[in-house]
């Protein structure tokens, strides 16, 4: 049997086929509105974005995927253009259409669940793109022709063009098949230019490695997940809800703003992006933070970043 890959202090996701008969059971006796979508930037900037050489900037394509533009260089984080995710439609379309991209640098990937790791997506990028990916999933990428992989362990810097690309510890699992449980790892990746860092958490549960991650990496600006976390007996281990993700930013220190993100694509649990958006944002103003400090950012919505 390969190596099986754990999260820090042994914490692991248990729920067994009872529990998820349970809360299907659940699910049905709730009645969600799924046609209120969190909503969607008047104007995109995709000539901008093409043309853009040296100005940094976040446009903000879904769920988990982002467009990172640093001092020339194009990365993009998990990229999912799907239109279904299992049985479910996707709720609101690509802030980008994956055609208009400009040509990819790197491609960072947190993990191998289907709404991280997208291969019909990968297929369309332009470029010639660097793959940085968990350790133990790089042969995954290797199988489908892809040679320019590079896997990491957590803590592991790598360096291209002068932007550099550290692989941080998450609370979290993977499975793509009945058979590959846990056979790669998973974690956050921290983006950095020599002044200025964007924190891409990835998908993760509420977790110690917030506070160890704010002491060993000075941090500008967090895109932290706030979806997918209800019924909460089941999700918590490994999806944080909006109350802990606030935490998890405090214990962050960091300097500039959080970015929510991982909500309003699919129907991955109970929740829905509105509601997420709404917990999160009364959990700002209960512990008065800096309003400034938020940046909710729209589908398809580009943030020129000032640093």
């Amino acid at each position: 049997m390969g190596k099986r890959y754990r999260n820090l202090d042994g914490v692991e996701n248990t729920k067994s086929f009872s529990d998820f008969r349970k809360w299907m059971k659940e699910r049905r006796s709730k009645e969600k509105d799924l046609s209120i979508s969190i909503e969607t930037a008047e104007k995109t900037y995709i000539k901008e974005i093409k043309n853009n050489r040296s100005k940094m900037s976040l446009t903000w394509v879904g769920h988990s995927t982002f467009l990172i533009q640093m001092d020339g260089v194009n990365i993009l984080t998990d990229p999912v253009w799907a239109e279904r995710m299992g049985m479910q439609k996707r709720l609101t379309i690509p802030g980008l259409p994956i055609s208009e991209l400009p040509e990819i640098d790197a491609v960072l990937i947190s993990h191998g669940h289907y709404d991280h790791l997208d291969f019909a997506a990968i297929k369309r990028l332009k470029g010639n793109p660097l793959f940085y990916v968990p350790e133990g999933l790089g042969a995954l990428f290797r199988r489908r022709g892809y040679k320019h992989v590079t896997e990491a362990a957590w803590w592991e810097a790598f360096h291209m063009k002068g932007v550099s690309f550290t692989f941080v510890p998450a609370q979290h699992w993977t499975r793509r098949t009945l058979w590959d449980t846990n056979t790669s790892h998973w974690g956050g990746w921290v983006i950095r230019i020599s002044s200025y860092s964007i924190y891409f958490v990835g998908d993760t549960g509420y977790f110690r490695g917030f506070k160890e991650i704010g002491e060993k990496v000075d941090i500008d600006c967090v895109l932290m997940p706030i979806g997918a976390y209800e019924p909460e007996w089941f999700m918590n281990v490994s999806h944080i809800n909006p109350e802990d993700a606030v935490k998890a930013y405090q214990d962050l220190n960091a300097k500039g703003p959080f970015v929510p993100m991982h909500y309003g694509a699919y129907r991955l649990a109970d929740d829905t992006g509105p509601e997420a958006l709404e917990r999160l944002l009364a959990e700002w103003d209960k512990r008065k933070l800096d309003p400034g400090q938020l940046n909710v950012m729209k589908i398809g919505e580009t943030w020129w970043v000032e640093h």
